[in-house]
């Protein structure tokens, strides 16, 4: 688990990878939900609404795929998705960095108010608190944020 991280467009072969990553990812960082029941919604809602109007980039280290973002051609980024086993390492700041060259005029975001880890990041690469919402799935408090370039 030493390896360097590379960034890489999305293939169609990294499905499976993609969708176990985000279930052991959003498992860990919210383990009263039970995301394996959401595995289906969640396989229906990145081959309908991610992967078709998203760019998304993975993050790939030691030869596994360790992470993930998504953005649209409107700036929003919906996921970004590090495997538990590497956060604290660079590649959620390579994948938030690479968001940005996607999409230089702004991104933003919307993260779980409970998300402490995830808001303290976002702040340290420079996005901007915006306003608060609710996710419209989740039903979840969540903060918007912002950032400009």
């Amino acid at each position: 688990m030493s390896g360097a991280v590379h960034l890489r467009p999305y293939r169609p072969e990294d499905e499976a990878a993609s969708i176990d990553l985000w279930h052991r990812t959003w498992q860990q960082a919210y383990p009263q939900i039970d995301f394996a029941a959401r595995l289906e919604w969640w396989r229906e809602r990145w081959r309908k609404d991610l992967v078709p109007k998203a760019s998304i980039v993975v993050a790939e280290q030691d030869g596994a795929l360790t992470g993930f973002v998504t953005i649209d051609g409107e700036g929003y980024l919906d996921q970004l998705v590090v495997d538990p086993d590497r956060w604290g390492s660079s590649a959620a700041r390579l994948l938030v960095e690479e968001a940005k060259r996607l999409s230089p005029n702004g991104i933003t975001l919307l993260v779980n108010k409970d998300n402490a880890r995830a808001i303290r990041f976002y702040e340290r690469n420079g996005f901007a608190h915006a306003g608060d919402d609710v996710n419209p799935t989740s039903g979840r408090p969540v903060l918007k944020m912002v950032w400009r370039a």
